[in-house]
This record gives C-alpha cells, structure tokens and sequence, in this order.
C-alpha cells in the first residue's frame, strides 16, 4: 500500500544492515572524499592529453582502435567513473581480520560470510555512486566535451553492466582476500592486482589495442567486463545480440566468481579454526 516500507524479507535483513553499515562508516572519512575525485579526475585528464596528442597525429576523424577522439574520451570519462564505483576493498579488509585476529570473532556472527562481505562491497559501491561518481561524472562533463549516452536503452544497459561490474569486483575480492588466510600478508598480491585489473580491464588501454591473439582471449575472461563492456555499451559501439551476449558473459562470471569464493571459503575455513587455536 502507498506509504507502507518497504519491507525486507527477514534472512536479507542482516545484510542489508551490513551494506548500510558500510556506507555509513564510509561517511566518517570526508577528507578522503574530496581527495578521491580529486584523484579521479587527474586521472581522467591525464588520458584525456596523451589520446588527445595521439589523435593530434592522425588526420581529422581517424579511429584508434575503432574510437573517434570523442569516443575515446568519453570511454575513458565513463571508465574513470566506474570505477569510482566499483572499487571497494574487501580483499584487504579480510586480509586485516586475518592479521588482528578479529576473523574468529566474524565467523561467530550467525550470517554467511561471503554474503556479508559482498554486502558491505555493495554498501561501499552505494556510497561511491552517490558522493563520488556522479560528481566526478559531473566535473568531467563540465570540464570535457564528453557524449552522451548513444540512446535511452544504451544508458540503461551501462547502468545494467555497472551493477554486474561491482559484483564481478566484488566476487573477485572476496577470493584474492581468502588468500590472506594461508599467507597472513596479501600486499604483494594486491599490488599485482590493481596493475593486472587495470591493465586487462580495459580502463588504461582499450582492448583493440592489443595483440589479436591476446585480445581475443581477453574476451572470455573476466576483466574486460568490468570497465570494457559498459564502455562500449553507453557508446553504442555494441548493441543487439552482441550486447545480449557481453552482459550475459559478464553475469556468466559473477556466478563463477561467486561460485568459486564459496570453494575457496569451504576449503580455507578450517585453516582459520587452526590459527584460532
């Protein structure tokens, strides 16, 4: 009825009120938040000048990689953005419970772990897409003369992609942070990493970039899904089938990952009882 919550069936409830939890204590940190576009939009603009002196070399309208300049500023716009909203840290948040020995005390939470910190991922991405990517998109639109959506259903299907970019992170997170387990310290897998996910997502250099060889692998796997594709669909670039077939890769590998996490988890959650004591 009109003016009645919206009620949460009871099960979700706990992890609703950790991904709530999540975008509060995200909240605490303002100075961070101001830095963080900050730090964004230097990035942008620093892709912005070197595809701009790239172009600058190319006859008017040439493509790089199949991209106008005006394509490949706002791919890497939309980019930039987008990972100001998937990015969360969960992997180094369990590696931290790990260190402190404050993953036993998690465990006696009568919740799923892996939904619970999923749920915080999500948390995270709410908070991001409210106080940090729309007014990094917002800064970007006013400063550079980026495109708009290719059509109504181009933007919704970016936004559809979005949503499954930060489950795919998330999902992927979860497993990276599982190794901290075994190995106490995860740093240097985190480094790894961030250079790997920027690399073969697509977020530094467009996958046409790219050996056709590798480019063609890169297509099956995960990554190019979580900047790649929502890129392309906003743009128009990949429409159809075509895009019927790139958002059910990318919700094809969520389940995977999410699949995956749990294997991990089973196997690993014994070695946390061992360090327990």
């Amino acid at each position: 009825m009109p003016g009645r919550a919206l009620r949460v069936p009871p099960p979700l409830r706990p992890y609703l009120a950790f991904a709530r939890t999540s975008f509060v204590n995200l909240l605490a940190y303002r100075a961070r938040y101001f830095v963080g576009i900050a730090t964004y939009f230097f990035n942008a603009s620093v892709w912005y000048y070197i595809w701009r002196a790239l172009f600058a070399e190319q006859p008017p309208g040439a493509r790089l990689g199949g991209f106008t300049f005006p394509q490949m500023l706002t791919y890497v716009a939309t980019g930039w953005a987008l990972r100001s909203f998937y990015f969360n840290e969960v992997d180094r948040e369990i590696a931290s419970q790990v260190r402190e020995g404050r993953l036993a005390m998690t465990l006696i939470k009568p919740v799923d772990f892996q939904a619970m910190t999923l749920s915080q991922a999500l948390g995270e991405s709410a908070f991001r897409a409210v106080l940090f990517t729309a007014p990094i998109l917002l800064v970007l639109v006013l400063v550079y003369p980026l495109l708009p959506p290719a059509s109504p259903r181009a933007l919704a299907l970016f936004a559809l992609s979005g949503v499954l970019s930060a489950l795919l992170v998330g999902a992927l997170n979860f497993c990276v942070g599982l190794v901290a387990i075994r190995t106490t310290s995860i740093l240097g897998v985190l480094r790894a990493k961030y250079l790997v996910l920027e690399l073969l997502s697509g977020l530094l250099v467009p996958v046409a970039f790219f050996p056709e060889k590798v480019a063609r692998v890169l297509r099956w796997l995960p990554f190019l899904h979580m900047n790649d594709t929502p890129g392309r669909l906003y743009l128009g670039l990949v429409s159809g089938p075509e895009a019927a077939l790139a958002l059910a890769l990318q919700a094809g590998w969520v389940l995977v990952l999410l699949g995956l996490g749990r294997l991990l988890w089973r196997a690993t959650r014994s070695r946390v009882e061992v360090q327990g004591g």
